[in-house]
């Protein structure tokens, strides 16, 4: 099974270059808000492979990485 998701996500392009992750549009459809982003460092997905710029970010009171990987956003299946 495919560890690394593909998502749509609508994000805030801030005036001083930065880029915030706000909403997280699943694969079936449903949309999910990000209540908070707590930290954005280079890093690696450790479960699904591939690397770029790592949002940790409070989804429903869940953390959850969100990654840019290059042009495309991918989160990690499961928790």
């Amino acid at each position: 099974m495919e560890d690394k998701i593909y998502v749509d996500v609508i994000a805030l392009h801030r005036k001083d270059g930065s880029l915030k992750p706000l909403v997280i549009l699943w694969e079936n459809g449903v949309k999910y808000a990000i209540d908070k982003v707590t930290q954005v460092v280079p890093a690696a997905s450790m479960k699904a492979g591939g690397a770029g710029i790592r949002y940790t970010c409070r989804i429903s009171g869940q953390l959850r990485y969100l990654f840019l990987e290059e042009k495309r956003w991918f989160i990690e299946r499961g928790g």
